[in-house]
This record gives C-alpha cells, sequence and structure tokens, in this order.
C-alpha cells in the first residue's frame, strides 16, 4: 500500500485482520464443553432469533427458558445466572431508545425458583457489578426498560471491565445498529471454567463474557470475546466458528452461519 505502482486490491478490514491484536483471539475458555447439545424452543418469542430458530446449547439442568418484551434469556439455576440472553435490534428501536431515562431498579426475577436465582442480596458488598447481557442502553420502551434489570439478565462482573472496554463494545454494536440496513441480532451471555468463583449464594462469576452479532441484511456475523477482569482490553473479534468451538453454543441456524 505504500508503493503507488501496486494496483492490488487491499481493505482496511483484511489489514486489521491480520494485525497481531492482543488478549481476545488467543484466550480460550478453561473448559471446553463436551457431550450432547439440546434445541432451546422459546415458542412464545421466536422473534429475537436470526431466522426464528433458536440456539442449540451444551445440554444442563435447571435450564429456563424466559420471553420478556425485548429480550429472550436461557435462565441456568446452577449458575444463577443468563446462558444466554437473546434481542433483535434495528435503528428505529435504537432510536426510540435515546428518549427514555435509566431507572436503575435492579429486581430478583420471580418467575426463577429462589433456589435457582440470584438475590439482590448476593451482589452487596462482592466487588462486582450486576453486568447486564441485554443493555438497559439497548431498551426502547418502559417496559423494556424495567425489565432490563431482572436479575435473570445479569451476571456478575468486573467493576472495570463493564464499564471500560465492555461498554465500548455494547456502544460501538449500537453505533452499528443505528447505521445496519435491517435487524441486527445479538445474543451475550457468560462463560464458566471447571470451578467458577462464586458470589453470595452460589451466583457463578464467569471467567469470559461474550456478545454474538449477526446483520440479517448482509449476512454477517462477529463475537466479542473478553475476559472477566480488569486487565481486559477491547481487541479484535473472533469469528463465529471459532466461537462455536470455545462455547459448543450454535447461536445460528446452520443455514446461515
Amino acid at each position: 500500500m505504500l508503493n503507488p505502482q501496486w494496483r492490488i486490491p487491499v481493505s482496511v478490514e483484511d489489514v486489521l485482520a491480520r494485525l497481531p491484536w492482543p488478549s481476545q483471539e488467543h484466550a480460550a475458555p478453561v473448559a471446553v464443553p463436551t457431550g450432547p447439545t439440546i434445541q432451546t424452543k422459546f415458542a412464545a418469542c421466536p422473534q429475537f432469533f436470526p431466522g426464528g430458530q433458536p440456539p442449540a446449547v451444551p445440554a444442563g439442568q435447571q435450564r429456563r427458558e424466559m420471553c420478556f418484551s425485548a429480550f429472550a434469556v436461557l435462565h441456568d439455576g446452577q449458575t444463577k445466572t443468563p446462558v444466554f440472553v437473546a434481542e433483535r435490534l434495528n435503528r428505529k428501536m435504537l432510536i426510540q431508545a435515546q428518549g427514555l431515562q435509566r431507572t436503575d431498579k435492579f429486581y430478583a426475577e420471580a418467575r426463577v425458583p429462589r433456589a435457582e436465582r440470584a438475590e439482590l442480596d448476593d451482589y452487596q458488598g462482592s466487588g462486582f457489578s450486576r453486568g447486564h447481557m441485554a443493555p438497559a442502553a439497548d431498551m426502547s420502551t418502559r417496559e423494556a426498560m424495567a425489565q432490563s434489570f431482572s436479575l435473570a439478565n445479569m451476571v456478575p462482573q468486573d467493576q472495570a471491565q463493564n464499564a471500560g472496554p465492555w461498554s465500548r463494545i455494547e456502544q460501538d454494536t449500537r453505533k452499528y445498529v443505528l447505521r445496519a440496513a435491517g435487524d441486527v441480532y445479538v445474543l451475550t451471555g457468560p462463560v464458566y471454567g471447571n470451578q467458577p468463583q462464586t458470589i453470595g449464594f452460589g451466583v457463578a462469576v464467569p471467567d469470559y463474557i461474550y456478545k454474538v452479532v449477526y446483520d440479517a441484511t448482509t449476512r454477517r456475523s462477529w463475537v466479542h470475546w473478553q475476559a472477566n477482569n480488569g486487565s481486559a482490553r477491547a481487541g479484535a473479534p473472533i469469528s463465529y466458528d471459532e466461537f462455536a468451538k470455545r462455547t459448543g453454543i450454535r447461536m445460528l441456524p446452520g443455514n446461515i452461519d
């Protein structure tokens, strides 16, 4: 590119993809999942998933599918956190969201049995943020804003990571949606090691947090992958295939990934 005699077409994306970005591409979960997978259903809210087809996830116990007005949650009663939270966003929704005031009224999710859910006291004095998986700033109605503060939509998140690089990833995702021609599907969640740290009465602290982004118009997908610690930095996304290898989760239907 520095020689004007060259006429080889090189895109900025190609150049960036070849740079030796630190951390994200080479970071891997503590334990790669093995074993059978199950197909989630979400019969009451298929609109939050590309093609109306929810993800296939590694089999587990105490899983609960929950539909909210602006997102869907697959909740894990063992970790007391979501497996993933799914959203469908577009420009119109985010323009409406810009006019809403954040409520900050966190609450325990009554649809989850007490023994399987996080409580407000679990986070108190823990040193971790109540980290939204579907961000409050994505919400386009008052009802959706209020529901986004359900603890079923939260994981214990490092405060510096939550307020710093993860916040920038959320903002950049919204900027992309505002430029996109149509719907963009965003699926966010935690990844755990074999023996995760816990807070309160057994709320698991994730080792990593991911955000899968799929543009339904361009059929492009990418995944933000970050360690849940204060030294995490925002780097280049990983591929969807790499994400599936690391987690065992097939977020996108086979005909569109």
